[in-house]
């Protein structure tokens, strides 16, 4: 499965990329001011008219000290995630990715997407305030969560970002999105706006992306792997995806982050295949459509022979609604909890047949090789 011709990865695959680059090149921008000197003008000329005896000065603020944080939430929130938010490089034969990562311990662990490190031969991690990049390798990584475990090499005192509760993220709270858009010189770009939506799912050519929070904050190329925080600066999801028009679909401040519950279960995920211990997905046993009638679910198309599916009684052309009491509100999101299940763990499938809902129970086993 892959994304619709609208929906992209942060950063999206060349030659679209900015961050995807050979050898140095970079994208200049070309910025426009224009000065309101009409304005200071008429106000001037008519204060000396008055007075030609007095003198015009400005009267300027006296200067910022070093380290001032802004007086505004946006800005204090940007301050209490900075030490914990660092630009990552890898280094392939086909260029450059760069994407934003999350420190998560002290002593050099960092969170990102797969996607910004998938297929690196060299990975780079430059701190906050530091010119210099170090060194780092990835643990672990997976592709079907889009989410990977990237070490620095001996480092130690780091600050590692504190993530919020997942109960307390709530549609229309406000959201700060801090990251390295575009690769730009100097520090994290920083965007706010608010949750547009949770539990989205999105599917791609690793299977899907669930527990997505919407928001309309400003995500760019280079954001990818990078936090989204609330007015606090915990964070609460890893910026990871945007929507894009095309000539048939328009899509306007619409981007993606990996929700914190999923960012947490990941972690421990990603540390235990780190630590030796190899991880086997679930299997059920069916084939999936979207409905084409307007409603929610996941359409059956096929139960393989002998699988879980099929000793649990699901059969062609049932509605998933909901499992283990997740709505299903299309493919994506049950092939998201199928993937992310263990073997021997036990499923509780609502399904509608014709037209009535029937609540089944099948217990997974693990998935074929092949």
């Amino acid at each position: 499965m892959s994304f619709e011709s609208h929906w992209i990865h942060t950063p999206p695959q060349p030659p679209e990329s900015p961050t995807k680059r050979s050898g140095s090149a970079r994208a200049g921008l070309v910025v426009v001011v224009a000065v309101a000197s009409g304005v200071l003008g008429g106000i001037v000329g008519g204060k000396l008219a008055t007075n030609t005896s007095s003198h015009v000065s400005l009267v300027t603020a006296a200067p910022a000290k070093a380290g001032t944080v802004g007086t505004t939430a946006v800005a204090k929130a940007a301050d209490a995630i900075a030490p914990s938010v660092v630009t990552i490089s890898s280094q392939s034969d086909s260029g450059e990715s760069i994407g934003t990562g999350i420190i998560i311990s002290a002593d050099g662990e960092v969170l990102t997407n797969n996607h910004v490190v998938d297929g690196g031969t060299t990975i780079h991690v430059r701190l906050a305030g530091e010119t210099e990049p170090r060194d780092a390798k990835v643990l672990a990584a997976d592709a079907g969560n889009d989410m990977a475990l990237v070490k620095i090499t001996n480092v130690t005192g780091l600050t590692p970002a504190t993530f919020a509760d997942p109960a307390s993220v709530a549609v229309g709270d406000p959201v700060v999105a801090v990251g390295y858009a575009l690769d730009l010189d100097g520090g994290p770009s920083v965007t706010s706006g608010i949750v547009s939506a949770l539990n989205r799912t999105l599917t791609n050519d690793n299977g899907a992306l669930n527990g997505l929070i919407q928001t309309d904050t400003a995500i760019s190329s280079g954001n990818s792997g990078g936090p989204l925080i609330n007015m606090s600066g915990q964070v609460i999801g890893i910026n990871t995806a945007v929507a894009r028009s095309d000539s048939s679909t328009a899509a306007n401040n619409i981007g993606f982050a990996i929700g914190v519950a999923e960012v947490e279960r990941m972690q421990k995920v990603l540390q235990s295949e780190a630590a030796g211990n190899a991880r086997t997905e679930g299997y059920l046993g069916v084939g999936l459509a979207d409905r084409t009638d307007g409603g929610s679910g996941a359409v059956v198309s096929e139960v393989a022979a002998n699988s879980p599916a099929s000793s649990a009684g699901v059969k062609v052309n049932d509605i998933v609604l909901t499992v283990n009491n997740q709505p299903i509100t299309g493919q994506g999101a049950l092939i998201a909890i199928v993937r992310d299940a263990a073997p021997g763990d036990k499923l509780t499938i609502v399904v509608e047949r014709a037209n009535k809902k029937v609540t089944l129970t099948a217990t997974l086993v693990a998935r074929p090789q092949g």
